[in-house]
């Protein structure tokens, strides 16, 4: 059930977005109990994320970036 840093972060990030397996949520944490400096790392991208939901953040959609392309351009 050992599991690598780097597939740590990958479970880490999944987990964000709600994609992670229960059975990666398990190896992740158990893997931080024993990692302080990824538990750190864990921590951190849940509050980014937290803040991230809490801002209500929302991207700009092809059309909308068309025509600020195309605004930029007529003012150049």
């Amino acid at each position: 059930m050992k599991i690598s840093r780097e597939k740590a972060k990958e479970i880490c990030t999944k987990s964000q977005y709600g994609e992670a397996t229960w059975w990666e949520l398990l190896q992740l944490n158990v893997y931080l109990l024993f990692c302080k400096e990824c538990a750190e790392f864990s921590a951190k991208n849940k509050k980014l994320t937290s803040l991230c939901e809490q801002a209500n953040l929302h991207m700009i959609s092809e059309e909308e970036k068309k025509a600020m392309k195309k605004n930029l351009e007529k003012h150049i």
